[in-house]
């Protein structure tokens, strides 16, 4: 396989990688519809992976929506590397249909186009989600059994109390989910992604295609959108940070996540893509690590050195999750895949990134007004 199509390739994860196979003596086409969201009104301006790229790939501005778009992009390709779709879980909740036409329609797009045209596709890599997880995987002494708590309710939260439950269970502890874990997403995000991750693994084997789906916890490093106000609590906070603006925590800040870095990403991604051992394979990627917001504010602080006030509002979205990390053991066992960046390690590449960028506006407090208005954003007592 030398000619790979990553679809939102012009974007944070599609850019590096497009780079990675590029290394490699790949021949990369890339079908973006650069998203102003995402790159900014001038992508050849305001963002990086845009011009990381432009230039070093076959560049196709379409849609995966847009047939004609799509059957180009798809034409001569090897393999497919499919990353396009809406991402934000809060934003998700009320662009639902947008969500379903461009995740879950343009996916149905590219199998149906594979389905019934000639063409010389023999894998297809999809982007899948920690999302569709929904909360984390537990395990309860008492019941002597792994478990999986429902969403969590705005009756308790309105108390502060913001941690999971589970029936006859007063005692949880918090473990890592594999790949077999219960899936039940808390978002329309998860749900597309879902979708999304399912539809591949279910058609590609029918028509002589290799599917592997890859469930990616939070990504984060250089190269990510700064001004998206819906993804990425930590763009966020350093956009805030960076221009004296204070930091409000939801909930109590002990929400935790596991976030992992850009280049172990891309790393396990490759991986897949040219190892016959991912083929009909599922596989998280993450650290294996928890890290919690609280842990996230402070590191950030005094990292960028500079002191902001920070507020634990109580504050909570509709639709996010309290904990969930992931297990690695499939991924290291099949694929030899070992992350290579722990936090501290990672997030001090990130700051030192970020310091190199311009301060955008990140239309973070419009994001916040737009999610009250929809009744999405609790605004703690």
């Amino acid at each position: 396989m030398k000619n790979i199509l990553i679809t939102g390739g012009a974007g944070f994860i599609g850019a590096s990688l497009a780079n990675l196979l590029i290394d490699n003596k790949y021949e990369v086409t890339i079908l973006d519809n650069l998203s102003p969201q995402i790159h900014g009104e001038k992508p050849e301006v305001t963002s990086s992976t845009f011009r990381s790229i432009n230039g070093n790939v076959k560049l196709i501005v379409g849609s995966v929506t847009n047939g004609e778009d799509m059957k180009r992009a798809i034409a001569g390709q090897d393999a497919i590397v499919h990353f396009a779709a809406e991402t934000g879980t809060g934003q998700s909740m009320y662009r639902i249909q947008q969500y379903v036409d461009i995740n879950v329609g343009g996916t149905g797009l590219l199998l149906d186009i594979l389905a019934n045209s000639k063409h010389n596709v023999q894998k297809v890599v999809v982007a899948s989600s920690r999302s569709i997880y929904g909360e984390g995987r537990y395990y309860s002494g008492e019941l002597n059994e792994y478990v999986y708590p429902k969403h969590r309710v705005a009756e308790d939260m309105d108390k502060g109390d913001f941690e999971v439950k589970y029936p006859k269970a007063s005692q949880l502890q918090l473990v890592a989910t594999d790949e077999e874990s219960k899936i039940h997403p808390s978002s329309v995000y998860g749900i597309t992604k879902q979708n999304q991750e399912q539809m591949v693994m279910t058609v590609c084997p029918t028509i002589g295609i290799q599917p592997v789906a890859f469930r990616y916890q939070n990504v984060y490093g250089p190269g990510q959108s700064l001004s998206n106000p819906y993804t990425g609590i930590l763009s966020i906070f350093s956009s805030l940070i960076r221009t004296g603006k204070s930091l409000n925590i939801f909930e109590d800040g002990k929400e935790s996540r596991d976030f992992v870095f850009i280049d172990d990403v891309v790393s396990a991604t490759f991986a897949g893509l040219v190892n016959d051992a991912a083929n009909g394979e599922v596989f998280n990627v993450g650290t294996g690590t928890p890290t919690t917001i609280n842990t996230v504010a402070d590191t950030l602080i005094k990292g960028y050195g500079r002191e902001v006030p920070v507020t634990i509002s109580g504050s909570y979205r509709l639709g996010d999750i309290r904990h969930n990390f992931a297990s690695m053991t499939k991924i290291q066992s099949k694929l030899g895949f070992v992350p290579q960046y722990d936090f501290q390690r990672g997030i001090q590449k990130f700051i030192e990134w970020v310091e190199h960028q311009e301060i955008q506006a990140v239309r973070y407090n419009e994001s916040i007004e737009e999610m009250k208005a929809k009744g999405l954003l609790k605004v703690g007592k």
